[in-house]
């Protein structure tokens, strides 16, 4: 088996060495393997693994313009456990190109945006509309809470950020659904 081996190396050596000298570099090419550079091998290629970037939109195409916010943080004061907060961010597309925000995604499923998913024309001003649901989220005396919503659109920077956060309050008389099933689990 290892004579074989031998064979074949001396037989690839043999065809690389044994090229006439009418051959020209596109024929040499032809001929010699296919040998990859390190520029090649170190190259990512997106494609090649499409869950590499799941979780993170693709950054839109296009010509990019600039969209300002008249607020980015709103603090809702203090909620009772288990009411939603909804609350609605104006913008205006102050660049020159039309504005397509591409996501909008919130930091944890209890907050959840809606966006305008047409394009926004230059000058033009809507709404990004927030809404946190405090479910879970109490605590007696009030447990500070604090989402944010990431805006990914054809800006620079591509990703834009809005905050909504407040105290949400528990009652210390509710029941709690994590002590009964501890109860009914233990009985």
């Amino acid at each position: 088996m290892k004579k074989l081996g031998y064979l074949f190396a001396f037989c690839a050596l043999a065809m690389i060495a044994c090229k006439s000298e009418g051959t020209d570099a596109s024929t040499a090419e032809a001929v010699a393997p296919s040998v990859p550079t390190t520029s090649a091998v170190n190259t990512p290629v997106p494609a090649a693994n499409p869950t590499a970037n799941a979780n993170n939109p693709a950054v839109p195409a296009g010509p990019i313009t600039t969209m300002t916010f008249e607020e980015v943080e709103f603090d809702f004061g203090t909620v009772m456990e288990g009411e939603k907060v909804v609350h609605e961010y104006a913008f205006k597309n102050t660049g020159d190109e039309p504005l397509i925000i591409q996501n909008a995604k919130g930091s944890c499923g209890c907050t959840v945006p809606d966006w305008p998913r047409d394009p926004i024309a230059p000058g033009e001003s809507s709404v990004i509309k927030v809404q946190f649901d405090s479910k879970n989220k109490g605590k007696v005396g009030g447990g500070l809470q604090s989402k944010r919503v990431t805006i990914t659109a054809n800006t620079d920077p591509v990703n834009s950020y809005l905050t909504i956060k407040g105290k949400v309050d528990k009652d210390p008389n509710a029941p709690d659904p994590k002590a009964d099933a501890a109860k009914k689990s233990n009985s």
